[in-house]
């Protein structure tokens, strides 16, 4: 059976804007409706031959709103996507990547006498990304300091060789002396890195208390 079709002359209806169905207020006649949608929808409004569903009509308008909102939500949906990675976001030019043993070598032997920082972490290891936002912290805290970052799974060689076994796990580096410290760490005792780097950047700390007074002793003059 063919749908029944009604004369654009004599019909007003009320418009639904979303599937709950919810009216709006004041009926619309369909000859204005249908002239003012013209330009969007590329319907006639020219004759009284033209006739037009009521149910196609409002069906249109539905879908169209439909498909706004379900473009809305693709938009977001890419947005999100877009967003990097919690172990890819970085805190600063003083925290690197490490993605081979030779730039990881490289990396201490530029540092010279500044202490380095390693950190191995795994992308689905929970306490790792716990913590990542208090190390990203303490790396801008203390610019002097060269954080590298360790993927365990795509250095899986290196990390052998430097006997890492548990996530996270931290290595202190410093010049001549090497390696000074190791040890595995969580968000709940990250006070046991804070006090390591303490103990290892001693020197550092003590230039900018000097840099300091300096500064204090130039104002008083």
């Amino acid at each position: 059976m063919s749908p029944t079709t009604t004369s654009l002359r004599s019909v007003s209806f009320s418009l639904y804007a979303s599937s709950n169905s919810t009216p709006i207020s004041t009926p619309i006649e369909a000859r204005q409706l249908l002239s003012s949608c013209n330009r969007f929808y590329g319907l006639s409004s020219s004759s009284s031959s033209s006739s037009l569903t009521t149910s196609s009509l409002i069906g249109n308008l539905v879908f169209s709103s439909r498909n706004q909102s379900l473009s809305v939500k693709v938009q977001a949906l890419a947005a999100e996507t877009e967003q990097p990675k919690w172990w890819e976001r970085k805190a600063g030019p003083n925290m690197i990547d490490i993605t081979s043993a030779e730039q990881f070598l490289n990396a201490l032997k530029d540092a010279g006498d500044r202490l380095v920082i390693v950190d191995f972490y795994g992308t689905w290891c929970g306490s790792c990304r716990a913590m990542f936002p208090k190390l990203c912290k303490t790396a801008k805290e203390h610019p002097n300091i060269l954080f590298l970052k360790v993927n365990f799974d795509e250095n899986k060689s290196l990390c052998k060789s430097l006997n890492v076994k548990v996530l996270p796990y931290f290595h202190f580096y410093r010049g001549a002396d090497g390696q000074v410290e190791s040890f595995s760490c969580s968000l709940a005792k990250f006070q046991k890195l804070r006090e390591a780097i303490e103990r290892h950047n001693v020197g550092s700390i003590s230039n900018i208390s000097s840099s300091a007074s300096e500064k204090v002793e130039d104002s008083s003059e």
